[in-house]
């Protein structure tokens, strides 16, 4: 139940290239059809496209070009974007059905900074949930920085106990003393 972000960027770019070529070939076709001048004049195009060498240089340029950008888009529709909504175990015994049930990235990014500013001699916090890991960049008061980064940490590891993700993060810690 791993509800991931779609890939609307590339899907809208390759969109838009395809419905501004093909708005092309319309108005040229229109044009065609009505005696006038046309936008895309076909015989230069095919002039110049015989005229040049599948051996030079702008042929190499512009197809290198285009087989990096192909590339990107494959590769932005074939890997899995980034995690919406995380899994949460049920929170009973291992022998219990599964529950299906998930909270979204945003909300336990929330709930585990609001446990991290909640402990002692912590000003401000800026929280990175990863895959694999939760960030805690702390700014600190006077307390020392061992002592801070503990009680951050056991308050992220407590708010993640009452969360139960189903793939627990490790979490890092990291102070900074404004005094």
């Amino acid at each position: 139940m791993i509800r991931r972000s779609r890939r609307s960027l590339a899907a809208t770019l390759v969109a838009l290239v395809g419905l501004a070529l093909c708005v092309l070939v319309a108005i040229s076709a229109v044009q065609l059809l009505l005696h006038a001048r046309p936008v895309l004049d076909y015989d230069a195009a095919a002039a110049r496209a015989h005229a040049t060498h599948w051996d030079a240089l702008p042929v190499a340029i512009i197809g290198g070009v285009l087989a990096a950008v192909g590339l990107v888009v494959l590769l932005a529709a074939i890997l899995p974007g980034r995690a919406l909504v995380l899994p949460l175990t049920g929170g009973g015994s291992p022998d219990a059905a599964p529950v299906k049930a998930g909270a979204s990235r945003r909300s336990i990014t929330g709930s585990l900074r609001s446990a991290a500013e909640q402990a002692d001699g912590v000003e401000s916090v800026k929280l990175r949930l990863r895959r694999r890991s939760v960030t805690a960049r702390v700014r600190g008061g006077r307390l020392a920085t061992g002592e801070v980064a503990g009680e951050v940490r056991r308050a992220i590891e407590d708010q993640l106990d009452r969360i139960a993700p189903a793939h627990r993060p490790r979490v890092k810690v990291h102070v900074r003393s404004t005094a």
